[in-house]
């Protein structure tokens, strides 16, 4: 089993870490993803930064860390990603556990830290009108659109971006380059997902702004857990089969 893949394709850098410092590492660019990512819904919103730069705000940030942390952890940032790494044997189920564990430590702080900036607008209406970029389906989709719909679109969005993951880390592509379709692949799923669900293709990203938010957004949070994870280990067992 290969322990130290590495998104950012810097992978002997990686097994020279010491464990607690990919732990950190993955703390760190999950509170980056989630402070930059539901901060541009947060400060922005829909009717300023607009689907197209909210999207771009999420896959930005995946990329920045990608180049900052990649060589750290591997920068997965993402409990579905972990998961799926784990079942595609590209990861032990220690560091799993640890690094979904860190994952949403970071989430939390990044949630805590973009409520504490948001409070201070005259403009931020509190968690219950404005929230904090919080994913929902039924009456909390931006859309409206159904349990079903929401649980299907979040396990075939997490697939596909799995599978370019996999794809883009494989040792048959250029080094060097696959934060960059990882990166504009998060763009084009919250593309498409925003409508939806606000996209989570990520627990961790949802659970921060849950935690804090309460209500809908936590009694919903089980299906962005549960849909990312069954679209990531769709994509190993894809990946392995066709690779």
């Amino acid at each position: 089993m290969n322990e130290n893949v590495d998104i950012g394709d810097v992978g002997s850098s990686v097994k020279k870490n010491s464990a607690a410092k990919k732990y950190v590492a993955e703390m760190i660019g999950t509170f980056v993803l989630v402070l930059m990512g539901c901060g541009s819904a947060v400060f922005l919103g829909l009717s300023t930064a607009g689907i197209v730069g909210i999207s771009f705000a999420f896959g930005i940030s995946l990329l920045a860390m990608v180049y900052a942390i990649g060589g750290i952890s591997g920068c997965h940032i993402n409990p579905a990603v972990s998961i799926s790494m784990l079942a595609a044997g590209k990861i032990s189920a220690k560091d799993t556990a640890i690094y979904i564990a860190a994952q949403c430590v970071g989430a939390i702080i990044g949630a805590a830290a973009l409520y504490g900036i948001a409070i201070g607008s005259p403009s931020y209406r509190g968690l219950d009108i404005t929230g904090l970029g919080q994913n929902g389906y039924a009456e909390a989709s931006p859309l409206g659109f159904s349990m079903v719909s929401a649980f299907i679109a979040e396990v075939l969005l997490t697939f596909i971006f799995l599978l370019v993951i996999h794809g883009s880390t494989s040792e048959k592509v250029p080094k060097g380059f696959a934060g960059i379709p990882i990166g504009l692949s998060l763009v084009l799923i919250h593309l498409v997902g925003i409508s939806i669900t606000g996209t989570s293709v990520n627990p961790a990203r949802s659970l921060g702004p849950a935690l804090l938010v309460g209500g809908t957004a936590l009694n919903q949070l089980w299906l962005f857990w549960v849909a990312p994870i069954i679209g990531g280990l769709l994509a190993a067992a894809v990946w392995k089969f066709i690779k």
